[in-house]
């Protein structure tokens, strides 16, 4: 069994645009940032970008909890956690 804390974020909610197809072969490139973040609720925002032309093809929100394996509950954001995810955040 894998050794750690035993955390993992968990999808809660998800909210896609699929804005443009993409074909088979096409470069792309995904950007993740972070909206927000709360103490046990962080949410992410990743699109889909057709390297060629930088077109935006998909955009998706997911509200996150994080989630104690162990104990199969909402547990709080490490601080150190806390810290490195503050650099994702949009405008910051």
């Amino acid at each position: 069994m894998r050794k750690g804390r035993r955390l993992s974020f968990a999808v809660v909610n998800a909210q896609s645009d699929f804005l443009a197809e993409l074909y088979a072969g096409d470069a792309i490139r995904l950007e993740t940032t972070i909206i927000e973040m709360g103490t046990k609720l962080i949410t992410f925002r990743h699109r889909l970008i057709r390297a060629e032309n930088d077109m935006l093809a998909f955009e998706t929100v997911f509200k996150c909890v994080l989630l104690n394996l162990e104990k199969r509950s909402s547990s709080e954001i490490p601080a150190e956690v806390r810290a490195k995810a503050s650099h994702w955040i949009e405008g910051s």
